[in-house]
């Protein structure tokens, strides 16, 4: 069975960092499809960033790229999600996802908050 779990958001400051990560089990991070997405309120929940098998071919949103890295840690079996200079548009719950037999295993959320 696979399971992610988030954790790492909480309330910040506009130009602030946070840092997400994303404890696996039941699949291996190093070789599977990971990704980052999120859902503000009345909005449809978008991708942040992805990480193919292996690690090249990384992608993020326009809105996020210089802003978040995102990365994997091979012994914690953890996906991160580093995010840097946030915005109130970053605020969002954030996702742990990864494509596997064919759909998205997603975790609980993780709710980020940007206010001033």
């Amino acid at each position: 069975q696979v399971q992610l779990v988030e954790s790492g958001g909480g309330l910040v400051q506009p130009g602030d960092s946070l840092r997400l990560s994303c404890a696996a089990s039941g699949i291996i991070v190093t070789s599977s499809h990971m990704s980052w997405f999120r859902q503000a309120p009345v909005k449809a929940r978008e991708l942040v960033a992805r990480m193919p098998p292996g690690g090249s071919g990384t992608d993020y949103a326009d809105s996020v790229k210089g802003r978040f890295t995102i990365s994997r840690s091979y012994p914690k079996n953890t996906l991160n999600l580093q995010m840097n200079n946030l915005k109130h548009e970053d605020t969002a719950i954030y996702y742990c996802s990864v494509f596997f037999r064919g759909h998205n295993v997603w975790g609980q959320g993780n709710q980020v908050t940007v206010s001033s």
